[in-house]
Protein backbone atom coordinates (compact mmCIF):
# COMPACT_ATOMS: atom_id res chain seq x y z
CA UNK A 1 0.00 0.00 0.00
CA UNK A 2 1.46 3.33 -1.03
CA UNK A 3 1.94 6.25 1.34
CA UNK A 4 -0.58 8.36 -0.62
CA UNK A 5 -3.30 5.70 -0.17
CA UNK A 6 -2.63 5.45 3.55
CA UNK A 7 -2.94 9.22 3.94
CA UNK A 8 -6.20 9.22 1.96
CA UNK A 9 -7.75 6.50 4.18
CA UNK A 10 -6.65 8.23 7.35
CA UNK A 11 -8.17 11.49 6.14
CA UNK A 12 -11.50 9.87 5.30
CA UNK A 13 -11.67 8.18 8.71
CA UNK A 14 -10.98 11.47 10.43
CA UNK A 15 -13.97 13.03 8.68
CA UNK A 16 -16.35 10.20 9.69
CA UNK A 17 -18.55 10.91 12.76
CA UNK A 18 -17.54 9.00 15.85
CA UNK A 19 -20.10 6.53 17.29
CA UNK A 20 -22.03 7.84 20.26
CA UNK A 21 -20.66 6.49 23.50
CA UNK A 22 -22.80 5.15 26.33
CA UNK A 23 -22.03 8.27 28.34
CA UNK A 24 -23.36 10.44 25.50
CA UNK A 25 -26.49 8.29 25.25
CA UNK A 26 -27.11 8.65 28.95
CA UNK A 27 -26.98 12.42 28.61
CA UNK A 28 -29.97 12.27 26.26
CA UNK A 29 -32.18 11.05 29.13
CA UNK A 30 -34.34 13.75 30.68
CA UNK A 31 -33.05 14.75 34.14
CA UNK A 32 -35.05 13.15 36.94
CA UNK A 33 -36.82 10.67 34.69
CA UNK A 34 -37.01 6.97 35.59
CA UNK A 35 -35.61 4.59 32.99
CA UNK A 36 -36.11 0.84 33.38
CA UNK A 37 -34.91 -2.00 31.18
CA UNK A 38 -37.31 -4.90 30.58
CA UNK A 39 -37.08 -8.09 28.58
CA UNK A 40 -39.71 -8.26 25.83
CA UNK A 41 -39.61 -11.55 23.87
CA UNK A 42 -36.02 -12.05 24.95
CA UNK A 43 -34.80 -8.62 23.85
CA UNK A 44 -33.97 -5.79 26.30
CA UNK A 45 -36.28 -2.78 25.96
CA UNK A 46 -35.80 0.51 27.82
CA UNK A 47 -38.99 2.14 29.10
CA UNK A 48 -39.36 5.65 30.49
CA UNK A 49 -41.70 6.68 33.31
CA UNK A 50 -43.57 4.87 36.08
CA UNK A 51 -47.02 3.30 36.49
CA UNK A 52 -49.41 5.65 38.26
CA UNK A 53 -52.05 3.43 39.89
CA UNK A 54 -49.94 1.04 42.00
CA UNK A 55 -47.47 3.76 42.97
CA UNK A 56 -50.34 6.04 43.98
CA UNK A 57 -51.56 3.35 46.39
CA UNK A 58 -48.02 2.97 47.73
CA UNK A 59 -47.88 6.75 48.26
CA UNK A 60 -51.18 6.59 50.17
CA UNK A 61 -49.72 3.85 52.37
CA UNK A 62 -46.64 5.98 53.00
CA UNK A 63 -48.84 8.95 53.88
CA UNK A 64 -50.80 6.87 56.40
CA UNK A 65 -47.56 5.83 58.08
CA UNK A 66 -46.37 9.43 58.20
CA UNK A 67 -49.74 10.53 59.58
CA UNK A 68 -49.41 7.91 62.34
CA UNK A 69 -46.08 9.44 63.43
CA UNK A 70 -47.52 12.97 63.44
CA UNK A 71 -50.61 11.86 65.39
CA UNK A 72 -48.51 10.03 67.97
CA UNK A 73 -46.31 13.09 68.43
CA UNK A 74 -49.50 15.08 69.06
CA UNK A 75 -50.80 12.55 71.59
CA UNK A 76 -53.70 11.27 69.43
CA UNK A 77 -52.75 7.61 69.76
CA UNK A 78 -55.99 6.00 68.61
CA UNK A 79 -55.81 7.83 65.27
CA UNK A 80 -52.15 6.86 64.98
CA UNK A 81 -52.96 3.18 65.46
CA UNK A 82 -55.85 3.30 62.99
CA UNK A 83 -53.59 4.96 60.41
CA UNK A 84 -51.19 2.01 60.60
CA UNK A 85 -54.04 -0.43 59.89
CA UNK A 86 -55.13 1.75 56.95
CA UNK A 87 -51.56 1.59 55.68
CA UNK A 88 -51.73 -2.21 55.88
CA UNK A 89 -54.83 -2.29 53.68
CA UNK A 90 -53.25 0.03 51.11
CA UNK A 91 -50.03 -1.99 51.13
CA UNK A 92 -52.00 -5.14 50.39
CA UNK A 93 -53.78 -3.44 47.51
CA UNK A 94 -50.84 -1.95 45.61
CA UNK A 95 -49.16 -5.26 44.85
CA UNK A 96 -52.39 -6.97 43.85
CA UNK A 97 -53.42 -4.07 41.64
CA UNK A 98 -49.99 -4.12 39.97
CA UNK A 99 -50.32 -7.84 39.22
CA UNK A 100 -53.93 -7.57 38.04
CA UNK A 101 -53.14 -4.69 35.68
CA UNK A 102 -49.72 -6.05 34.68
CA UNK A 103 -47.99 -2.89 35.91
CA UNK A 104 -45.20 -4.42 38.00
CA UNK A 105 -41.87 -2.62 37.86
CA UNK A 106 -38.52 -2.51 39.64
CA UNK A 107 -39.23 1.07 40.69
CA UNK A 108 -42.52 -0.02 42.26
CA UNK A 109 -40.82 -2.80 44.22
CA UNK A 110 -38.17 -0.45 45.62
CA UNK A 111 -40.71 2.27 46.41
CA UNK A 112 -42.99 -0.22 48.14
CA UNK A 113 -40.13 -1.48 50.30
CA UNK A 114 -39.19 2.05 51.40
CA UNK A 115 -42.83 2.89 52.15
CA UNK A 116 -43.14 -0.32 54.21
CA UNK A 117 -40.11 0.72 56.25
CA UNK A 118 -41.84 3.95 57.23
CA UNK A 119 -45.35 2.53 57.71
CA UNK A 120 -44.45 -0.76 59.43
CA UNK A 121 -41.04 0.02 60.88
CA UNK A 122 -40.62 3.64 61.92
CA UNK A 123 -44.29 4.53 62.52
CA UNK A 124 -45.19 1.69 64.96
CA UNK A 125 -41.92 2.21 66.83
CA UNK A 126 -42.56 5.94 67.27
CA UNK A 127 -46.20 5.38 68.24
CA UNK A 128 -45.21 2.90 70.97
CA UNK A 129 -42.38 5.17 72.13
CA UNK A 130 -44.50 8.33 72.45
CA UNK A 131 -47.31 6.34 74.09
CA UNK A 132 -45.46 4.37 76.75
CA UNK A 133 -41.74 3.74 76.26
CA UNK A 134 -40.51 7.34 76.45
CA UNK A 135 -40.83 7.20 80.23
CA UNK A 136 -38.14 4.50 80.45
CA UNK A 137 -35.31 6.75 79.26
CA UNK A 138 -32.56 4.69 77.56
CA UNK A 139 -34.42 1.41 77.92
CA UNK A 140 -37.38 2.88 76.07
CA UNK A 141 -35.50 4.04 72.99
CA UNK A 142 -33.40 0.85 73.01
CA UNK A 143 -36.54 -1.31 72.82
CA UNK A 144 -37.89 0.96 70.10
CA UNK A 145 -34.66 0.66 68.12
CA UNK A 146 -34.80 -3.14 68.36
CA UNK A 147 -38.18 -3.01 66.66
CA UNK A 148 -37.17 -0.50 63.98
CA UNK A 149 -33.92 -2.33 63.19
CA UNK A 150 -35.79 -5.63 63.10
CA UNK A 151 -38.23 -4.23 60.54
CA UNK A 152 -35.38 -2.91 58.36
CA UNK A 153 -33.51 -6.22 58.46
CA UNK A 154 -36.72 -8.16 57.82
CA UNK A 155 -37.53 -6.14 54.71
CA UNK A 156 -33.96 -6.36 53.40
CA UNK A 157 -33.90 -10.14 53.88
CA UNK A 158 -37.32 -10.52 52.27
CA UNK A 159 -36.16 -8.63 49.17
CA UNK A 160 -33.17 -10.95 48.77
CA UNK A 161 -35.18 -14.15 49.32
CA UNK A 162 -37.84 -13.52 46.66
CA UNK A 163 -38.09 -16.64 44.52
CA UNK A 164 -35.76 -18.70 46.73
CA UNK A 165 -38.12 -19.76 49.53
CA UNK A 166 -41.42 -21.63 49.64
CA UNK A 167 -44.22 -19.15 48.95
CA UNK A 168 -46.42 -20.92 51.51
CA UNK A 169 -44.30 -19.57 54.37
CA UNK A 170 -42.64 -16.36 55.53
CA UNK A 171 -39.23 -16.59 57.17
CA UNK A 172 -39.69 -14.44 60.25
CA UNK A 173 -42.75 -12.46 61.32
CA UNK A 174 -43.93 -10.24 58.42
CA UNK A 175 -43.48 -6.54 59.15
CA UNK A 176 -47.19 -5.67 58.57
CA UNK A 177 -48.22 -8.29 61.15
CA UNK A 178 -45.64 -6.96 63.62
CA UNK A 179 -46.92 -3.43 63.05
CA UNK A 180 -50.49 -4.64 63.60
CA UNK A 181 -49.52 -6.14 66.97
CA UNK A 182 -47.98 -2.86 68.13
CA UNK A 183 -50.77 -0.69 66.70
CA UNK A 184 -53.44 -3.01 68.09
CA UNK A 185 -51.87 -2.81 71.56
CA UNK A 186 -51.89 0.99 71.47
CA UNK A 187 -55.43 1.10 70.07
CA UNK A 188 -56.75 -1.25 72.78
CA UNK A 189 -55.15 0.45 75.78
CA UNK A 190 -54.69 4.07 74.66
CA UNK A 191 -57.32 5.26 77.17
CA UNK A 192 -55.73 3.42 80.12
CA UNK A 193 -53.70 5.23 82.74
CA UNK A 194 -49.93 4.53 82.65
CA UNK A 195 -49.04 1.57 84.86
CA UNK A 196 -46.22 -0.90 85.38
CA UNK A 197 -48.06 -3.88 83.84
CA UNK A 198 -48.96 -1.89 80.72
CA UNK A 199 -45.37 -0.71 80.28
CA UNK A 200 -44.15 -4.27 80.70
CA UNK A 201 -46.68 -5.51 78.13
CA UNK A 202 -45.50 -2.83 75.69
CA UNK A 203 -41.87 -3.90 76.15
CA UNK A 204 -42.78 -7.53 75.49
CA UNK A 205 -44.88 -6.79 72.39
CA UNK A 206 -42.52 -4.22 70.82
CA UNK A 207 -39.29 -6.05 71.63
CA UNK A 208 -40.76 -9.49 70.95
CA UNK A 209 -42.12 -8.62 67.51
CA UNK A 210 -38.82 -6.93 66.65
CA UNK A 211 -36.91 -10.13 67.42
CA UNK A 212 -39.46 -12.37 65.68
CA UNK A 213 -39.10 -10.36 62.46
CA UNK A 214 -35.42 -11.31 62.15
CA UNK A 215 -35.85 -14.87 63.43
CA UNK A 216 -35.92 -18.00 61.28
CA UNK A 217 -39.39 -18.93 62.55
CA UNK A 218 -41.75 -19.90 59.72
CA UNK A 219 -45.17 -18.26 59.39
CA UNK A 220 -47.97 -19.27 57.06
CA UNK A 221 -48.28 -16.79 54.19
CA UNK A 222 -51.73 -18.02 53.05
CA UNK A 223 -50.62 -17.37 49.47
CA UNK A 224 -51.62 -20.91 48.56
CA UNK A 225 -55.30 -20.20 49.22
CA UNK A 226 -57.37 -20.28 46.05
CA UNK A 227 -59.68 -17.26 46.27
CA UNK A 228 -60.89 -17.66 42.69
CA UNK A 229 -62.38 -21.11 43.04
CA UNK A 230 -65.91 -21.98 44.07
CA UNK A 231 -66.69 -22.49 47.74
CA UNK A 232 -69.77 -23.65 49.67
CA UNK A 233 -72.45 -21.05 50.35
CA UNK A 234 -71.65 -21.23 54.07
CA UNK A 235 -68.26 -19.65 53.38
CA UNK A 236 -69.78 -16.26 52.64
CA UNK A 237 -71.77 -16.50 55.88
CA UNK A 238 -68.50 -17.03 57.71
CA UNK A 239 -67.07 -13.90 56.05
CA UNK A 240 -70.12 -11.92 57.19
CA UNK A 241 -69.66 -13.23 60.75
CA UNK A 242 -66.00 -12.18 60.74
CA UNK A 243 -66.90 -8.64 59.67
CA UNK A 244 -69.58 -8.44 62.35
CA UNK A 245 -67.19 -9.57 65.10
CA UNK A 246 -64.55 -7.06 63.98
CA UNK A 247 -67.14 -4.26 63.89
CA UNK A 248 -68.20 -4.94 67.49
CA UNK A 249 -64.75 -4.13 68.89
CA UNK A 250 -62.18 -3.67 66.12
CA UNK A 251 -59.28 -2.78 68.41
CA UNK A 252 -59.57 -5.88 70.60
CA UNK A 253 -60.35 -8.27 67.74
CA UNK A 254 -57.50 -7.08 65.51
CA UNK A 255 -54.98 -7.01 68.34
CA UNK A 256 -55.97 -10.50 69.50
CA UNK A 257 -55.97 -11.91 65.98
CA UNK A 258 -52.54 -10.60 65.02
CA UNK A 259 -51.09 -11.48 68.41
CA UNK A 260 -52.24 -15.09 67.91
CA UNK A 261 -50.64 -15.06 64.46
CA UNK A 262 -47.37 -13.74 65.94
CA UNK A 263 -47.38 -16.52 68.54
CA UNK A 264 -48.35 -19.21 66.04
CA UNK A 265 -44.86 -19.29 64.53
CA UNK A 266 -42.93 -20.06 67.75
CA UNK A 267 -45.61 -22.52 68.89
CA UNK A 268 -45.48 -24.31 65.55
CA UNK A 269 -41.67 -24.46 65.65
CA UNK A 270 -41.77 -25.76 69.22
CA UNK A 271 -44.02 -28.68 68.36
CA UNK A 272 -42.17 -29.43 65.14
CA UNK A 273 -38.87 -29.51 66.98
CA UNK A 274 -39.94 -32.28 69.36
CA UNK A 275 -38.60 -35.67 68.27
CA UNK A 276 -41.22 -38.29 67.75
CA UNK A 277 -41.17 -41.26 70.05
CA UNK A 278 -40.15 -44.43 68.33
CA UNK A 279 -42.74 -47.18 68.59
CA UNK A 280 -41.25 -50.64 68.93
CA UNK A 281 -43.28 -53.43 67.46
CA UNK A 282 -43.99 -56.41 69.72
CA UNK A 283 -42.16 -59.51 68.61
Amino acid sequence: MTEERKDAELGSRANEPEPASSATAECDVEPGEVIEEELVEGAPVRRKGIYLLPNALTTASLFSGFYAIVSAAGGVFDNAAIAIFVSMILDGLDGRVARMTNTQSKFGEEYDSLADMVAFGVAPGFVAFFWSLNGLDKIGWAITFIYVAGAALRLARFNTQIGSVDKKFFVGLPSPAAAACVAGLVWCFHAFEPSAWLTFLTIVVVGGTGVLMVSNVLYRSFKDLDLRGRVPFAAILLVVLIFVVIALDPATVLFTGFLIYALSGPVRSLFRGKPRRSVKADK
